[in-house]
């Protein structure tokens, strides 16, 4: 491809892709982009699923993500309810669900992921407002419910249900929850506040399968509920760009500048690209990660080549914790608190890879308490430059 492209296509009417699709405009391009979507809606905002919009406190007409004037001026060929089941990247081309295929000179993928699945009988899952309106009908007074995987989808599910008066196990097959991305003491601080607040958390428990009143533990035993939750992890949503030619790896594969090849870019949760800042290949399923990214993919399809190396950020809800990370926290090889108190649930905490300060996360701080570490992590600060204000040494 040279020059601009004229027709862009985004699969996915995501986060990611609406943004890619805002920021195309706002750059200049005049031509067509058309947006495809497998679901009926115009997009969404998806965080306030396990949280607001199922505790009750928000209705289904606080989601979309902008008014249908604000689509309108996009000027966008929508195609909304179509899911797009192949992609020839000689030809340009996506083919959709329905037969028709769409032509291209530019490619976003933004298709996100979808749960992962437990073998046995249908179970709740929690990915789209379908899902959050179903497993609402199943909760409160009188009710149980099974969540399956204490991550912080099924930790603020767990919450929210317990908060509505449900009944609630949560199992965990790791000894501690969360402890692979957050460390084994922020991992027990988190399933204290479970523990807390009445949910009957079983660390270091496996799951064979879901029946219909329940679930069946890896030791055959049965833990009975009338609801069951499965939030054990993800998958991208990448099966129908088998055999396009584009490199596959839990995600699309993609170069810095969210390039997985000529005139294709990836955003969102489905990509899995190189961070510069961090110097290492990375996917994460973060909301305001997606957005980011698929402004860079617009711009870079434009032509910007710029390389996209942010500092991930996160946030989650759970009882009365507000918690809050940058940075990449995975892989760390130590966890330090750098304000407050563990026991009391409220301390921000720094996370060292290798020689270089990688992460921050603080629970129950204010947000100036953890933006000072946020705009270390971008500068690639050594890790003994970083805390040595904490140990009173010159740095």
């Amino acid at each position: 491809m040279t020059g601009a492209p004229d027709r862009v296509a985004i699969v996915g009417a995501s986060a990611a892709g609406l943004a890619a699709a805002e920021t195309l405009r706002r750059e200049g391009h005049t031509g067509t982009i058309t947006l495809i979507g497998d679901e009926p809606t115009a997009p969404y905002d998806r965080p306030p699923l396990s949280k607001e919009i199922l505790s009750g406190a928000w209705t289904p007409d606080r989601l979309p993500l902008r008014t249908e004037a604000d689509l309108d001026a996009l000027g966008l060929d929508a195609r909304y309810g179509s899911e797009a089941i192949g992609a020839d990247i000689v030809a340009r081309t996506v083919l959709l669900s329905d037969g028709s295929e769409v032509s291209y000179d530019g490619l976003i993928v933004a298709t996100g992921v979808r749960p992962r699945q437990l073998p046995g009988a249908p179970a709740h899952t929690l990915r789209t407002l379908d899902d959050a309106l179903a497993l609402k009908d199943r909760l409160g007074p009188g009710r149980s419910l099974v969540v399956v995987g204490a991550g912080f989808l099924g930790a603020e599910a767990a919450a929210v249900a317990v908060g509505l008066g449900t009944r609630v196990t949560l199992l965990e097959p790791a000894p501690v929850p969360l402890a692979h991305a957050v460390g084994e003491d922020v991992g027990r601080v988190l399933a204290q506040a479970h523990l807390d607040h009445g949910v009957d958390l079983r660390t270091g428990t496996g799951v064979s399968e879901v029946v219909p009143d329940g679930v069946r533990l890896a030791d055959g035993s049965l833990v009975e509920a009338d609801s069951v939750l499965v939030a054990v992890g993800s998958r991208p949503n990448t099966e129908w760009l088998t055999g396009s030619g584009l490199a596959l790896d839990d995600g699309l594969v993609c170069d810095e500048f969210c390039a997985a090849a000529p005139g294709v870019y990836g955003a969102g949760d489905v990509t899995r690209w190189h961070n510069p800042l961090f110097g290492t290949s990375m996917r994460i399923e973060h909301r305001t990660h997606a957005a980011e990214q698929g402004m860079a993919a617009a711009r870079n399809l434009l032509g910007a080549g710029r390389p996209f190396g942010p500092v991930p950020y996160f946030w989650s809800d759970q009882y009365d914790m507000k918690i809050r990370a940058y940075g990449y926290l995975r892989g760390h090889d130590e966890v330090r608190v750098a304000e407050g108190s563990l026991a009391e649930r409220k301390f921000t905490a720094v996370y060292r890879t290798g020689d270089r300060l990688t992460g921050v996360l603080s629970v129950g701080m204010p947000p100036k308490a953890i933006r000072p570490w946020q705009g270390a992590i971008a500068a690639r600060t050594p890790w003994r430059q970083a805390v040595a204000p904490l140990e009173g040494v010159p740095a």
